[in-house]
């Protein structure tokens, strides 16, 4: 009975019972999409831009929304290395490790980042100030080593350029513009 109301509700228009906005913002996309169980993949995308991380709230609630089995949309949402299951730090520094970049020292750029921070990669620290991540390849092998902190390419980057950069970010006070 809870379920046709919630649905109800979001059918008028007045959004999630939960009052978060992005929510409305997911339903939109979900009308946009018709609903189609086959679009699972750009709605989960959607999701985690919205939300920064997919959790078993938005899953279950995605689930219902397409009116799959929840174990449809875990199991692909957790096929996929895109997506995330945990909130994302404040702040984040993703080391590439494309081959340019490996060759030319970003394995100890995540060493060191993993041990000055006690966080290991793919993860965030306790505080929830950095998270940090690899990826493949970021596509500027003639940078590298790349490592992207808040979504600045930094270039031709060493253990201890990371650090410094990466403690500058961190000590910085929050802005209105950030919180």
């Amino acid at each position: 009975m809870a379920e046709a109301r919630t649905a109800e509700r979001a059918a008028q228009g007045e959004g999630h019972p939960s009052g978060d906005e992005r929510f409305a913002l997911l339903d939109k996309t979900l009308r946009k999409a018709r609903y189609q169980q086959d679009q699972l993949i750009e709605v989960l995308h959607v999701a985690q831009d919205l939300f920064g991380h997919l959790s078993e709230d938005i899953l279950i609630y995605l689930a219902r929304q397409l009116k799959l089995p929840p174990s449809r949309v875990y199991g692909v949402a957790t096929f996929y290395h895109l997506f995330s299951f945990t909130a994302p730090g404040r702040h984040s520094a993703t080391v590439c490790m494309g081959t340019a970049c490996f060759v030319k020292g970003a394995e100890e750029i995540v060493q060191q980042l993993e041990a000055a921070h006690d966080v290991r990669s793919g993860q965030t620290t306790e505080d929830g100030e950095l998270t940090v991540s690899t990826a493949r390849c970021v596509g500027s092998c003639g940078l590298a080593p790349v490592v992207v902190v808040d979504g600045v390419v930094t270039s031709h980057q060493t253990a201890e350029s990371t650090l410094a950069h990466v403690g500058e970010v961190l000590a910085k006070e929050p802005t209105e513009a950030s919180t």
